[in-house]
């Protein structure tokens, strides 16, 4: 195995734990399939319980240093796609064209949202990909900001230029954005 030289600033090495690497960095799976493909499928993937030095160590002997940079570097981009509540609230206030996507189920859906929204479905996916303009500010949310990163590096893949993630979800939205719009908890 090489040597795990480097550590993040978040505390990261080849040491850590693929659960810890996601924990500190939520959009590396993203970043290692992208540019290694590596955790995108069951064949490709990766067990939680897996070191970072591992799962570089199987796939080619990546440089682990390389590795590292190439997640930082990602979660960096991804936090300029991030958009806090209180800012999509003063772009709405301005009056600044938002579409707002929600990414949540039809019974989320159906006990809280932002108003002006829509959700998602095969059918906003055609007419998003067939109709909409791809400059146009489009900011994605679902509960609490997990999956909607994911939703937002699909579009930016194809070809929409001003996509957001709503970082916190609805429920950030509750809190810091709209009181009036409803917390809710999903019970597993």
């Amino acid at each position: 195995m090489q040597a795990n030289s480097i550590q993040t600033e978040t505390g990261i090495s080849g040491d850590s734990t693929m659960t810890r690497v996601l924990e500190a960095f939520p959009g590396a799976q993203r970043a290692l399939f992208r540019k290694y493909h590596i955790g995108g499928c069951s064949s490709c993937g990766f067990q939680p319980t897996e070191t970072l030095g591992q799962v570089c160590e199987r796939n080619g002997n990546l440089d682990m240093n390389e590795v590292l940079a190439h997640i930082e570097h990602s979660h960096g981009e991804d936090q300029k796609v991030l958009i806090g509540p209180t800012e999509l609230k003063q772009l709405v206030l301005k009056g600044t064209p938002v579409r707002l996507l929600d990414i949540r189920s039809r019974e989320e859906w159906d006990g809280a949202r932002i108003e002006g929204s829509v959700l998602f479905s095969q059918e906003v996916l055609q007419e998003m990909l067939m109709r909409w303009p791809k400059e146009e500010t489009v900011v994605i949310y679902d509960h609490l900001g997990k999956r909607s990163m994911d939703a937002a590096a699909y579009f930016l893949g194809h070809g929409f230029s001003n996509v957001r993630s709503l970082s916190g979800g609805i429920d950030a939205w509750s809190t810091e954005a709209d009181p009036n719009v409803r917390r809710y908890r999903i019970e597993n």
